[in-house]
């Protein structure tokens, strides 16, 4: 077989294969009203992969000032991970100044609001013993307090 003959098979195969994935329909002389209605179907492109468009399920719902007020506050204890994606701040133990007992914490920053509801905290103390409810509502509201306070020093009230 000719180089020539070859290259005419091979673009004859392709042409073939390509046709074949159109889904061109071919003589049938019935009519299209008897055919069963497709669902709709949405097509994607490769161009969409470089659009930019985020996923809305995908946003960080973080308050940078809870998060920097939390590491200000909760200083005194060894951070252990932080993952500001899910607004997790987990922290070994840790004595205050001025404190006989040794604490550990984590917090869960919720949402992107500067609100108490989106502040979670976690107190355990030495060997796992419970932390008195006062003690934790304490370093909530101090939390609380010093992120109203770098809100207010960055001046976008």
């Amino acid at each position: 077989m000719s180089a020539q003959a070859l290259r005419l098979t091979l673009a004859l195969g392709l042409c073939a294969g390509l046709a074949a994935c159109g889904g061109l329909r071919f003589g049938g002389g019935g009519s299209d009203t008897q055919a069963a209605p497709r669902p709709e179907q949405r097509e994607t492109t490769i161009w969409e992969a470089f659009r930019g468009r985020e996923n809305p399920n995908n946003t960080v719902g973080v308050n940078k000032y809870l998060w920097n007020a939390s590491l200000e506050v909760l200083n005194f204890l060894p951070v252990q991970s932080v993952d500001p994606f899910t607004g997790v701040i987990v922290t070994g133990y840790g004595t205050p100044p001025g404190g006989g007992r040794s604490y550990r914490a984590t917090i869960k920053i919720s949402d992107p609001a500067l609100d108490a509801r989106s502040l979670k905290l976690s107190l355990q103390g030495a060997g796992g013993s419970a932390v008195a409810p006062d003690t934790v509502r304490a370093v909530e509201d101090a939390i609380l307090t010093r992120a109203r306070q770098l809100r207010i020093q960055d001046g976008r009230l």
